[in-house]
C-alpha cells in the first residue's frame, strides 16, 4: 500500500512539473535570444567576430553547439550560467538575472527549439516607460547599464537614454544606417515594429513618460 501510495505521488509531483514546463510558452526569438545577444556578445566575447572564444552566441544555430535539448544539466549555456558562482558572463560583467536564467532552463527542457511568433505591432500609443525602456531591457541593458556602459551609453534610465537619444546615435544605430555602429551588435537588427516605436517616441519628442 505505501508502495502504491509512493507511486501515485511520483506520478502526480512529475505531471505537475511535466504541465508546468508544457504550458509555460518560451519563444527563442523573442525571450531567449536577446539574453544572449546583450549578455554574452560584447566585444571580444561569444560573437562572430571573436577568435577567443568558440561558441557564437549570436545566432540559434551557435547556441545550440552549448546545449542538449531537455538536459539543462547536460548543457554548457545553462550550467555555465547557473549556480552561486556562476562562470559566464566573466566577473567584469552582471551576472544574468534568475529570472533569464530559468527561462533558459525552460526553454531548454522544453526542447531548445527556434522558434519565434508573429504578434500584431500596436505602435498607437508609444511611451518610454510602456513601450521603449521594455526594449531596451530585452536587447541592449547587458551591455549598456550604469556599471558597463558599452562606448559610454548607459540605456536603463530615461536620463542616461536621452543623450543618445538628440545625438542621433540611437536611432542610427538600430536602423544601421551609415557610419553608426549597428546595434544590437553582431546579429540582425530590432524587429520593424520594435524600431518603429522607437522612431515614432523620438518624433514625439522623446519625453519621459
Amino acid at each position: 500500500m505505501k508502495a502504491l501510495v509512493s507511486s501515485l505521488c511520483a506520478v502526480i509531483i512529475f505531471s505537475g512539473c511535466v504541465k508546468k514546463v508544457g504550458n509555460k510558452d518560451v519563444v527563442f526569438k523573442d525571450q531567449i535570444l536577446p539574453i544572449f545577444v546583450s549578455n554574452c556578445t560584447m566585444s571580444d566575447c561569444h560573437n562572430s567576430l571573436s577568435k577567443k572564444h568558440m561558441i557564437n552566441l549570436t545566432t540559434y544555430e551557435g547556441i545550440m553547439q552549448g546545449v542538449v535539448p531537455r538536459y539543462p544539466l547536460l548543457s554548457e549555456v545553462y550550467t555555465n550560467i547557473s549556480g552561486r558562482n556562476p562562470s559566464m558572463p566573466t566577473k567584469q560583467y552582471p551576472k544574468l538575472s534568475s529570472k533569464d536564467v530559468e527561462l533558459i532552463k525552460l526553454w531548454i527542457n522544453m526542447g531548445a527549439t527556434n522558434s519565434t511568433i508573429d504578434l500584431p505591432c500596436d505602435s498607437s500609443n508609444v511611451t518610454f516607460s510602456g513601450s521603449v525602456k521594455p526594449i531596451f531591457t530585452t536587447w541592449c541593458v547587458g551591455c549598456h547599464n550604469t556599471t558597463n556602459p558599452g562606448k559610454g551609453i548607459d540605456l536603463t534610465s530615461y536620463e542616461s537614454t536621452i543623450a543618445s537619444v538628440n545625438s542621433g546615435q540611437l536611432l542610427g544605430s538600430i536602423k544601421h544606417i551609415g557610419a553608426f555602429t549597428p546595434m544590437p551588435q553582431n546579429t540582425d537588427k530590432l524587429s520593424d515594429c520594435d524600431i518603429a516605436k522607437i522612431a515614432k517616441w523620438i518624433r514625439q519628442g522623446a519625453v519621459n513618460n
